[in-house]
């Protein structure tokens, strides 16, 4: 991410869905996702999860059923979230998030693809899942439900104001 711009697009409206485990995000470009939890975290901006430099990014496995139990707004940039494995230390700026909405599923496949290489698996230790359960839904990544079920939103955030 080449950082933020006068041309970055920014969000126009953040809603996390706690049961379907959905951030929902638009931004003013017209670019509109539905980010599963779990892709979020698996995916984390953060030293921990991509490492320090090339080659030491670090797989994370296990993922699937982890939660946001906060999302706090890091300055007009960006939104920090707290997820329920304890990580708290990636910075999702608008740029990185817009990357992830336009890029997600080659993202997710990409993932689903290191994980299987790998011989691990999404599912949290001790689920009693097998190992190698990537079957074709997963391919889809967690599914987050439409209409007024979810109309769960956690935090609401309004548009920001673009970078000076």
């Amino acid at each position: 991410m080449a950082g933020l711009t006068r041309q970055t697009p920014v969000p126009t409206t953040i809603v996390v869905h706690r049961r379907s485990r959905v951030m929902e995000i638009a931004f003013d470009d017209g670019t509109h996702a539905r980010l599963p939890f779990e892709f979020l975290r698996v995916l984390s901006p953060s030293a921990e999860v991509r490492g320090h430099g090339p080659g030491q990014e670090v797989l994370q496995v296990g993922k699937r059923e982890v939660d946001i139990e906060a999302l706090e707004p890091v300055g007009n940039y960006a939104v920090q979230p707290r997820f329920s494995d304890g990580h708290n230390t990636g910075i999702y700026s608008w740029d990185y998030l817009h990357h992830l909405a336009i890029d997600q599923q080659r993202l997710w496949a990409d993932y689903l693809a290191r994980l299987q290489a790998a011989g691990k698996s999404r599912e949290p230790a001790g689920s009693g899942a097998p190992a190698d359960a990537h079957g074709p839904a997963d391919a889809r990544g967690p599914a987050g439900g439409e209409g007024p079920a979810d109309a769960d939103g956690m935090k609401s955030t309004e548009a920001r104001r673009r970078p000076p």
